[in-house]
C-alpha cells in the first residue's frame, strides 16, 4: 500500500527511537511461568519503534505472534506462524516503514518484545490521509500490563504526528473486550458485515471502527453533500 515518500519521518530515523514511560505496575493474575519472571515490581515499559530488526527482535517477535495464536488470539491466522512467515511479513512492513508509509511499535518489558502493532498508510491516492492499525496483540503472558493499550495510544500519534487525518482498525464481533478498549481510546463503530469472518466451519461479525485525528487548515469536509467531483444524481 506504500505511497513514494522522499524521506523517512524524523522520528523513525533510528532503527529503535524509545519512548519511556514512568509507570512502573505491579504484576497481578499471571501465568506461573511470568510470575516467575516478574515476581516484583516493574521495571520501566518501552514502546520502541523500528525500521529494522536483527534476528533476535524477529525471534521474540515470531513468539509473540506464535503464543498469541496458539493460545486463540483473533490476529489473522487460522494457525501459529512459522518463523519464516514472520520473517517476510516484517520484511514488508519495515520496508513500507522506511518509505515513510507505515510504522511498527514493539513494547519492550525487561528487554524482551512482549507486544506489537502496526498502521499502514492508505495505498491509492484519494487514501493517503488515512491509516489502517493493524495486528495489536500482547503475549498471552503478558496480558495484565495495558500493553496493548500502550501500543495503541502510541500508534495513534505516531500517525498523528505524521500527517494522518484518520485512522481505522477491525475487529471481529466478539472481540468485545477490544472494542470496549478502542471505544475507550475514541474510536467509534462505522460499519459492520455480519458473520464475515471464517473461522473452520464459524462465522463472526467484522467491525471496523475510525479516530478523526484532525484536518489541516482549509480541509473543506463535505461528507454526502451532492456535487463535486465523483458525484452522481440520484435516480428517483
Amino acid at each position: 500500500m506504500p505511497r513514494t515518500a522522499s524521506n523517512v519521518p524524523k522520528c523513525l530515523v533510528s532503527a529503535l527511537a524509545s519512548t519511556r514511560f514512568s509507570t512502573r505496575p505491579t504484576l497481578t493474575n499471571r501465568s506461573d511461568n511470568f510470575r516467575r519472571n516478574y515476581d516484583r515490581p516493574m521495571p520501566e515499559i518501552e514502546l520502541r519503534w523500528l525500521t529494522e530488526a536483527d534476528d533476535q527482535r524477529r525471534a521474540e517477535i515470531h513468539t509473540v505472534v506464535h503464543d498469541v495464536v496458539a493460545a486463540g488470539g483473533a490476529v489473522g491466522y487460522h494457525e501459529p506462524p512459522t518463523f519464516e512467515r514472520i520473517s517476510q511479513w516484517l520484511d514488508d512492513i519495515l520496508k513500507q516503514v522506511r518509505d515513510g508509509n507505515a510504522a511498527f511499535a514493539t513494547a519492550v518489558v525487561d528487554g524482551v518484545v512482549q507486544a506489537v502493532g502496526l498502521w499502514r498508510r492508505g495505498s491509492t491516492a484519494v487514501f493517503q490521509h488515512r491509516a489502517e492499525i493493524q495486528q495489536i496483540m500482547a503475549h498471552p503472558a503478558a496480558r495484565g500490563l495495558g500493553l496493548g493499550k500502550r501500543v495503541v495510544q502510541g500508534l495513534v500519534e505516531h500517525a498523528r504526528e505524521n500527517g494522518i487525518e484518520i485512522v481505522m482498525l477491525g475487529t471481529r464481533g466478539n472481540n468485545h473486550g477490544a472494542i470496549e478498549l478502542y471505544e475507550s481510546l475514541g474510536f467509534r463503530e462505522c460499519g459492520r458485515m455480519p458473520n464475515a469472518i471464517a473461522v473452520g466451519n464459524e462465522r463472526w461479525d467484522d467491525v471496523w471502527m475510525y479516530l478523526p485525528l484532525g484536518y489541516p487548515a482549509g480541509t473543506v469536509l463535505n461528507g454526502a453533500k451532492a456535487g463535486g467531483l465523483g458525484s452522481s444524481p440520484r435516480r428517483s
